[in-house]
């Protein structure tokens, strides 16, 4: 089959690789329909490089048709159209049975002390092939692979696997109640569905991105936007009586603008052999952390900060005065897409797509442009906010 492989940093290729096939009796196989790049697709193609191999096959945003079901799978049939949470979890173990699929006790990877595996996400999660591929493998298909129905386009379903749920939970960790402001820091794909979730619920946004094409996107949505730069922050108090919004949603992530020398680190660790990157990055590594810092400090005092970027650094230094004196709530976390799902199906499904999501993809393409999407969404070109591939 053709799947995207990573062979380097800013070095992703289309290519043969052999088919998935039934290895354990929980598994199953689908025909890939379609697969989305996410913005934390990005990290590996900049950041994460020391924890990839060559010809890992990427791709963590995936749905399709059953093709084959090994003989432990009970709710799962052949024919059956399903979408894949990015996170595998067994749905019995102490966490999961809390909600925390994330931290499934099961999949758990303790030789790196991280969390659930996840498709196409480095070593550090388990080294699961991904689904920017035709085929793919799914571990654990009755506690993961979500059937739903044959007749609304792939759109409504694909982004349960992840940014969705993500937003879902992003909003709901700020704990804003209708009638109250939210900021979203970042346009992206999740930042573009915070938005129409908190418009969703009632909630005045206020969303912050430098890039025109994200904020007319946002503004179509009833955001009303600001350009990155201290004017935001000044018009988003003058909007609030000077307090600044009850919660800010940090859509974002390690990869920040604003922080030009943690940035050329990041770049140059990237680079280095493995055998000297790893433990840099797991115990000395920094992020670019100007979104994180102005969502501190934009947030009214006793308001929340809602963290869906992805950070990873081990020696952030954070302004914990700050935090302390203004007596925020913080709360970070990889998504737990099984504990939404039952609420966003809905939504999903719902005759007037109430949160767009047949308009959020600005790029559909064919698997084999995936190389050059990478860069033009890396590179935000060509208005590219959320890029659909099709095998």
């Amino acid at each position: 089959m053709k799947a995207l492989t990573w062979h380097a940093a800013k070095d992703v290729r289309v290519v043969e690789v052999p088919d998935p096939a039934i290895v354990d009796p929980t598994d199953v196989v689908i025909r890939v329909t379609a697969a989305a790049i996410c913005g934390s697709d990005l990290h590996l193609y900049d950041v994460l490089g020391p924890f990839l191999h060559r010809g890992d096959i990427l791709g963590h945003e995936t749905m399709g048709v059953v093709e084959e079901v090994g003989a432990d799978v009970r709710r799962i049939s052949v024919g059956d159209r399903v979408v894949i949470p990015f996170v595998i979890s067994c749905g019995h173990c102490f966490m999961c049975a809390r909600g925390l699929t994330t931290q499934c006790e099961t999949t758990q990877n303790r030789a790196h002390g991280t969390g659930a595996e996840l498709y196409g996400y480095t070593e550090l999660y388990g080294e699961i092939p991904g689904g920017q591929a035709e085929y793919l493998r799914v571990r654990r298909a009755d506690a993961n692979a979500q059937v739903v129905g044959h007749d609304l386009p792939d759109e409504r379903y694909l982004f349960l696997s992840d940014i969705l749920p993500t937003a879902w939970q992003g909003f709901r960790y700020a704990g804003v109640p209708p009638g109250g402001t939210l900021a979203v820091l970042g346009l992206g794909p999740v930042g573009q569905l915070v938005t129409r979730i908190a418009r969703h619920h009632d909630v005045h946004v206020h969303a912050v991105d430098p890039v025109p094409e994200r904020r007319l996107m946002a503004e179509r949505y009833g955001a009303t936007v600001h350009d990155l730069g201290g004017e935001a922050a000044e018009a988003i108090r003058d909007a609030t009586e000077g307090r600044g919004p009850d919660a800010v949603v940090d859509a974002v992530g390690l990869e920040a603008h604003g922080n030009p020398g943690t940035a050329f680190a990041q770049s140059a660790v990237g680079v280095l052999p493995d055998s000297l990157a790893k433990p840099i990055m797991t115990k000395a590594g920094v992020d670019r952390l100007a979104a994180l810092h102005f969502a501190i400090e934009l947030v009214r005092r006793g308001g929340a900060v809602s963290v869906s970027g992805v950070y990873a650094g081990s020696l952030d230094p954070m302004p914990m005065m700050t935090i302390f004196d203004k007596q925020l709530t913080m709360r970070f976390g990889q998504c737990n897409v099984h504990q939404w799902l039952p609420e966003l199906l809905p939504l999903a499904e719902g005759s007037a797509d109430p949160l767009g999501l047949e308009d959020l993809a600005t790029h559909r393409v064919p698997l084999e442009q995936a190389p050059e999407m990478y860069e033009k969404f890396r590179n935000k070109e060509d208005g590219c906010i959320k890029v659909v591939l099709k095998p």
